[in-house]
């Protein structure tokens, strides 16, 4: 059977269409609903002495195309925290304020504080795979920022922040399943945006622009989680369990 460690990406040809996303390493969902409230409960537990701790804080980096389950994750993995040491930011399009920086500076402002858990709901590789694929930025900009990250997290490591950076890969069919609900679905209509269907068209490009990241951008000790997202209830599980993992070593 898989283990956790089989999700990182150390492998420089590595491809994110090798990966199925249907994939659960031979576990079913019977069992691992209760797996999951029991590391709910560990979370909290664990947060609370990262706090009293006070030495290192945890950054979690959710990406993955759109419906991939960035949303799900924060209802069923991270509501857990308590929202008193933990802060979620959603990064979207740059105010005119934040372009008059560098693009890195909105993401350095939100940075968890000591001892507090910080969740980017889409983050700094926004900046590189939007700006790609939509051409936002001269295409030699694009191609400095993949170092220029990979500075940024090395100091913020250096800072005791420890990165956790998941990619929650999806195929392009469950993806349209889950438009299709949000569409159907009175209380998903919210999330209907005109973007995700013009974005769907171009899924190769955002596959090869997110394999590059995912290759360029998992430093030696920042590395990506190609966490397999099509079936919701492993996603939840196996998130809670690296991050449960993760807080343990801390303290």
């Amino acid at each position: 059977m898989k283990e956790i460690k089989d999700l990182l990406v150390r492998n420089p040809d590595f491809k994110l269409t090798d990966i199925d996303a249907d994939d659960t390493f031979g576990k079913k969902q019977d069992g691992l609903e209760i797996e999951l409230a029991n590391l709910r409960t560990l979370l909290f537990e664990l947060q609370s002495k990262l706090y009293a701790k006070n030495k290192n804080s945890v950054l979690i980096v959710l990406q993955g195309m759109d419906t991939s389950g960035k949303d799900g994750t924060i209802k069923h993995v991270i509501s857990a925290l308590n929202p008193a040491w933990c802060n979620v930011v959603s990064f979207k399009k740059p105010t005119s304020i934040e372009s008059s920086h560098d693009f890195l500076w909105r993401i350095h402002n939100a940075v968890p504080p000591t001892g507090f858990v910080g969740v980017f709901n889409r983050s700094h590789y926004e900046d590189i795979v939007e700006s790609r694929i939509q051409k936002l930025v001269p295409e030699s900009e694009v191609s400095k920022r993949y170092d220029h990250i990979n500075y940024f997290e090395r100091i913020l490591m250096e800072n005791r922040v420890k990165i956790l950076k998941f990619f929650l890969h999806i195929s392009k069919e469950e993806q349209k399943k889950r438009l299709l609900e949000r569409a159907s679905d009175p209380e998903k209509r919210w999330k209907e945006d005109s973007q995700d269907y013009k974005r769907r068209k171009k899924w190769k490009q955002y596959s090869r622009a997110y394999t590059d990241v995912i290759v360029r951008c998992g430093v030696k000790d920042v590395p990506w989680y190609v966490v397999p997202s099509n079936k919701k209830w492993f996603r939840n599980w196996i998130i809670a369990k690296i991050v449960c993992k993760t807080l343990e070593d801390l303290i």
